[in-house]
């Protein structure tokens, strides 16, 4: 259970570290077990020199991390760029201790495959990777089965997150990695629109039966302890192999909920601020802003967002967060 970390900023743009390290120990209480710093709800936009954010955020994140999780606790750290950039990044993700960079490849859309294939093999010399699957709505690019089955073949790949959004190329990645016959190499659900149903979905055949075995989700970014929660109760349905109607019901609540959250309706503009909203509603973070101040929530995207709050209560951490915010901010 790997939530995307957002970044906390005070309405006029500035950082607030406070409230960064305070986000990070929610998502230790709620029992998270691991979060992705530097990745897309973190904003991208940290790298750019006029902000110069990078460090100090994977540093104070980390810092939390060292010392309120659990020694198993999964420290991701976002990696992106160029090769050089990319190495740089990994590096300094590797001096900080995180135990593995979730590898964007937004900067890799008009190269050819064996080009990206090549970058990727370069970082995983200086960090294990998770490879990432990012829907070309947000900046991904579409990757073919050969790509995923040629990447499974990077000894350090230990991870992959998919986040195509689009059930084929979901199952591209999948029957890849079943094809390489590795079965160290964790998958996790980065389709928010479809959480549920991917965690309920036994893959492959009856002989070689895998699992997506968590999620590594922006979604999770909020009600994150009760995600926990549901990601616990899945477990134990996996474990009978039996299943009720009931969570078709709840996997069609909550792609309702990411609709609003992440903003569908305008081709996901304002999915960050979606995230940043919701924690700011809870007293996590100080502001819905983002480091360019023209991204900021679409128009009714608010009042969505208070729709899918009232309409569907079980989802959020609204007691839970006022029992221990004040201890977390302090």
């Amino acid at each position: 259970m790997i939530p995307a970390c957002p970044l906390t900023l005070h309405h006029d743009g500035r950082w607030s570290e406070r409230h960064q390290r305070a986000v990070a120990r929610y998502y230790v209480d709620a029992g998270a077990g691991g979060l992705a710093v530097g990745v897309h709800t973190t904003q991208f936009a940290i790298r750019r020199p006029e902000y110069g954010l990078y460090e100090p955020v994977l540093t104070a994140v980390n810092e939390e991390l060292v010392r309120h999780a659990s020694g198993d606790f999964m420290r991701i750290a976002g990696v992106c760029g160029r090769s050089e950039q990319a190495e740089r990044e990994a590096m300094l993700a590797a001096e900080l201790g995180y135990h593995a960079a979730l590898l964007s490849l937004t900067d890799w859309k008009h190269d050819a495959e064996s080009q990206v294939l090549a970058h990727c093999a370069r970082v995983a010399e200086v960090i294990p990777i998770v490879g990432f699957y990012l829907q070309p709505a947000v900046g991904g690019r579409v990757l073919s089965y050969q790509f995923w089955r040629q990447l499974a073949e990077v000894e350090r790949m230990v991870a992959i997150k998919i986040a195509a959004f689009d059930r084929y190329r979901t199952l591209d990645v999948i029957r890849a990695v079943l094809d390489s016959g590795r079965s160290d190499i964790a998958l996790y659900t980065g389709n928010d629109d479809n959480i549920i149903a991917d965690l309920l979905t036994p893959l492959g055949s009856p002989e070689r039966n895998r699992w997506i075995v968590g999620g590594l989700l922006g979604q999770w970014a909020v009600g994150t302890r009760q995600a926990v929660r549901m990601l616990q109760s899945i477990k134990e349905l996996r474990a009978s192999m039996q299943c009720d109607l009931s969570w078709l019901r709840r996997n069609a609540e909550l792609t309702e909920i990411n609709a609003a959250l992440f903003d569908v309706t305008n081709e996901f503009a304002g999915c960050v601020p979606g995230i940043n909203e919701v924690l700011r509603i809870d007293g996590l973070c100080p502001s819905s802003r983002c480091l360019d101040p023209n991204e900021i929530l679409s128009p009714g995207q608010q009042a969505e967002i208070e729709r899918v709050r009232t309409a569907y209560p079980d989802y959020w951490d609204g007691e839970f967060i006022i029992a221990n915010r004040d201890r977390w901010l302090n």
